[in-house]
C-alpha cells in the first residue's frame, strides 16, 4: 500500500471510530474482491425485510435507512470492484429522535478476503486496520544481570511484549561464602536467566514472518555475553544487526535503544523520518532552504520552489465555504478544528458552513505536478509530533524565495 493510501486510510478510520450509535444501527459491509454483488444486494434486501421486526421505532427506522442507502448506492456498480468494498452507514445525528443518515464507501488499493454485515453502536473496522500493519519488524531485546525486556519496532512504533526479573544475585559475597564458589553460583544463575530470556525471544521473534533483524542492547557487559556466546536460536542469531549500549532496561531501554539505532535502522521507517526531520529542523535554525507553514509553502509551491514536500499525517486544512444568515458569503482555508468557530465580520453572528474540502490531495497533487517529492510524516515520533506543531506541513526549498 502507497504512503498516500494509508494517510488517507489512517483518517478515514479516525473519522469512523468517532462514530457513535445511540442503538445497535450502525450498519457495516464488507464485501470481498471478486465476490458477487447480487448476492450481496439479496442479502441486504433480506436484512431489510428483518430490520422491519425491530421493537424500538427509532432504531428499526435507522437501520432501514440505512441498509436503503446501501442498497441504492450498490445498484450503481454492474460488478464488485476488483479489490473488493467496504460500506459504513449509519445515523450520526447526537440528538435523540433525530437522523441524519452518513454514508462512507471505501475501495481498498489491496483485495478484501472478509465478507462481513454487521449492525452495531460502532462500526466494524478490523479489516481495514489489519491493512495498515507494517510489513516490516525489528527485534529488540534490552538486558542487564537484573531483567530484561523485548519488544519489537513495527513501523514507527515501539511495543514492549516481554519483561523478565532475574535472580542473579549481586556480586557482593556473603555469608563467609569462598569469592570463587560465589562467582560460581552466580555465573550459573546468570547462564539460566539468559538461557530463559533467549527462549522467551525465540518464541516470540520465530513466529513473525516480517522480522528484518534484531538489536540488542543495556547498559552494561552482560549483552554482550548474550550475543558474543549466542543464546539466540541459530536462526535469529543470524539476524542480530548490532549490539548497543543503553543507560536502562525496561520500556525506556526499548525507546533508547531504538534511538541509538539509526544507524542500524538506516532501511526502517523511523530512522529514515527522523532523519528528515533531523535535517529539515537543522535548515530551519539556521535559516537554510526550507519553509513550513500552509502559506509559505504554497507559495513555494505555485513558484515551483519545492524540491521535498513534507506533509504531516495529521494535517487536517480545509477550504470552507461559509454564509451567515444576514447574507454575508466567505471562502476560507484553515484547520478543521476551526471550521466551526468563525463568526461574521459584519454582524458578528456565527457562520454556517456550507461546504467543505480537505486541502490534502490537492497540496499532493500540485508538488507532484511540479515535480516536487512527497514525503509523509507519521505523529508517533517526537520529532513528527513537534513536526505537527509547526502546522504539519514544511518542504525542502531548490531556492530561495524573496
Amino acid at each position: 500500500m502507497k504512503e498516500e493510501e494509508k494517510i488517507r486510510l489512517k483518517k478515514l478510520l479516525r473519522e469512523l471510530e468517532r462514530v457513535r450509535g445511540r442503538h445497535t444501527e450502525l450498519v457495516s459491509v464488507y464485501i470481498p474482491a471478486g465476490y458477487n454483488l447480487a448476492e450481496i444486494l439479496n442479502q441486504l434486501n433480506q436484512e431489510r425485510g428483518t430490520a422491519a421486526n425491530i421493537k424500538s421505532k427509532a432504531t428499526r427506522k435507522n437501520v432501514i435507512a440505512a441498509l436503503e442507502k446501501i442498497i441504492q448506492y450498490l445498484k450503481k456498480f454492474r460488478q464488485t470492484p476488483p479489490n473488493g468494498l467496504a460500506i459504513f452507514c449509519g445515523n450520526v445525528s447526537r440528538e435523540e429522535g433525530k437522523s441524519d443518515i452518513r454514508l462512507w464507501v471505501y475501495e481498498p488499493p489491496v483485495p478484501l478476503n472478509k465478507k462481513i454485515y454487521w449492525c452495531d453502536q460502532t462500526f466494524v473496522l478490523e479489516p481495514l486496520k489489519e491493512m495498515l500493519e507494517e510489513k516490516e519488524v525489528y527485534g529488540l531485546i534490552v538486558l542487564d544481570a537484573r531483567e530484561a525486556m523485548i519488544g519489537i519496532l513495527k513501523g514507527k512504533k515501539v511495543e514492549a511484549l516481554k519483561r523478565m526479573e532475574s535472580t542473579v544475585p549481586s556480586k557482593s559475597v556473603k555469608g563467609g561464602m569462598s569469592q570463587r564458589r560465589y562467582d560460581r553460583i552466580r555465573e550459573d544463575a546468570l547462564n539460566e536467566f539468559l538461557r530463559k530470556v533467549a527462549e522467551n525471544a525465540s518464541s516470540l521473534f520465530l513466529e513473525m514472518e516480517n522480522l528484518k533483524g534484531i538489536i540488542i542492547g543495556g547498559p552494561g557487559p552482560v549483552k554482550e555475553k548474550f550475543y558474543r556466546e549466542q543464546y539466540l536460536h541459530y536462526q535469529l542469531q543470524k539476524k542480530v544487526l548490532g549490539v548497543k549500549d543503553v543507560g536502562y532496561t525496561g520500556e525506556f531501554g526499548l525507546q533508547e535503544l531504538v534511538e541509538r539505532s539509526q544507524d542500524l535502522l538506516k532501511e526502517a521507517a523511523i530512522g529514515r523520518e527522523r532523519e528528515i526531520l533531523w535535517k529539515f529542523f537543522s535548515e530551519l535554525k539556521n535559516e537554510g532552504k526550507v519553509v513550513y507553514g500552509y502559506d509559505d509553502v504554497k507559495k513555494a509551491l505555485d513558484a515551483g520552489a519545492v524540491d521535498v514536500l513534507l506533509i504531516s499525517e495529521a494535517f487536517d486544512w480545509r477550504r470552507v465555504k461559509l454564509r451567515c444568515e444576514c447574507g454575508f458569503e466567505t471562502t476560507k482555508e484553515i484547520p478543521k478544528r476551526l471550521v466551526k468557530q468563525q463568526h461574521c465580520p459584519n454582524c458578528g453572528k456565527r457562520m454556517r458552513v456550507e461546504d467543505e474540502t480537505p486541502l490534502v490531495d490537492e497540496i499532493v497533487e500540485k508538488a507532484q505536478q511540479m515535480g516536487s517529492k512527497v514525503e509523509y510524516i507519521s505523529v508517533e515520533t517526537s520529532e513528527g509530533r513537534q513536526f505537527k506543531e509547526l502546522g504539519g506541513l514544511g518542504a525542502f526549498l531548490r531556492f530561495k524565495l524573496s
